[in-house]
């Protein structure tokens, strides 16, 4: 459970820490301005955008939204005993989550929480499935998720202006989210789920 609320702690606080110091990014047509957003021309040299291109936000609206919505997912996690199999799971899809947008060219550069803060749905999403009495409860989640992803239409319509933001949002960036936290959780689970029933919950 710690471990959990320590990996999203790390997502929240450096964003958190991010639009203090560096202020918030440009709109998204010059976000590849702000040298920790990603930049899918220029990643390979500097690869650490691949982590710190979650803290990047372009509105405090966005920023404060995310951030609500990470608290809410991290104080769920820690009441339904996400452990160190989950954290891991999100840490990996953390980077793998940005990498995956290389499959749609239209997007040419990302910044936000709302890739991780989809996969930790998904993370989560996949921990209570193995709960046989929280069952339902995944299929709710997976069921909301579902429907947003729907909705966005990322695979089709990968970045889209928003009014209510006032910015284009990287619709691609949610649905990569959900499926590299569900790809990692079931992985990890299934290998590690085991050793980890003898110590901490996972």
């Amino acid at each position: 459970m710690r471990v959990w609320l320590a990996i999203c702690a790390v997502l929240g606080g450096g964003a958190a820490i991010v639009a203090w110091t560096e202020g918030l990014a440009s709109p998204f047509h010059d976000l590849a301005a702000q040298p920790l957003a990603w930049d899918a021309a220029g990643w390979l040299a500097a690869p650490w955008t691949l982590w710190t291109s979650a803290w990047v936000h372009t509105s405090a609206g966005s920023l404060t939204g995310n951030l609500l919505a990470l608290l809410a997912l991290a104080v769920l996690g820690a009441a339904l005993g996400a452990g160190r199999v989950a954290a891991l799971a999100l840490a990996l899809a953390w980077p793998l989550t940005t990498l995956a947008l290389l499959l749609w060219p239209e997007v040419g550069s990302y910044g936000g929480l709302g890739g991780p803060i989809h996969a930790a749905a998904a993370v989560l999403g996949v921990h209570i499935a193995r709960r046989t009495a929280l069952r339902p409860l995944a299929a709710l989640l997976f069921g909301a998720i579902g429907l947003k992803l729907l909705a966005e239409r990322g695979w089709a319509q990968p970045v889209a202006f928003d009014p209510s933001w006032g910015f284009n949002v990287v619709y691609a960036a949610h649905l990569a989210g959900t499926l590299t936290g569900a790809w990692c959780a079931t992985v990890l689970d299934w290998f590690l789920a085991p050793r980890a029933a003898a110590g901490e919950q996972p």
